[in-house]
């Protein structure tokens, strides 16, 4: 049986309200940097446009789930794997401080590599070849046809 009316542990409900709320940070950013003109549009024009257009859809998202009975937010949390969630951010963190000492490929590789076995566990036939190769092939994308220079750390590789 289907019930109307607002529930306050909807998912969708919340997940309206929090987008909303940062929509309207990005549209103030924007008007404080300067709107300009659609001649000559300022520094924050396209901020602003984007934090209306946010607003809009997250105003959608929450009104609709007051018409029909949304997810709770308990429901989007279970089965949630944490002890794959932690490793997922400790190995970012070990990534964000060996990025620039062991640059960059240096420190994507084994990044690619944890990521591809410990999370959702692929064949090692499969994981060190992506493991070495997704990174060297950006790496040679960023460098040699973009020229982007990208840390090389202490060891001068890449």
């Amino acid at each position: 049986m289907k019930s109307s009316g607002l529930r306050i542990n909807n998912a969708e409900l919340w997940g309206g309200a929090i987008w909303f709320a940062i929509s309207l940070f990005v549209l103030e950013q924007g008007r404080q940097l300067g709107l300009g003109s659609i001649n000559s549009p300022g520094m924050g024009f396209m901020m602003f446009w984007l934090g209306i257009v946010m607003g809009g859809l997250s105003l959608i998202i929450a009104v609709q789930s007051i018409q029909s009975e949304g997810p709770s937010v308990r429901s989007l949390w279970a089965g949630t794997r944490w002890a794959k969630t932690l490793i997922v951010i400790v190995t970012f963190i070990i990534y964000a401080f060996a990025f620039t000492r062991l640059g960059f490929l240096l420190s994507t590789i084994p990044l690619m590599l944890v990521l591809l076995r410990a999370i959702d566990p692929v064949r090692w036939t499969i994981a060190l070849p992506l493991s070495f190769a997704a990174p060297l092939l950006i790496w040679w994308v960023l460098e040699r046809v973009l020229q982007i220079q990208l840390p090389t750390g202490m060891f001068e590789i890449g």
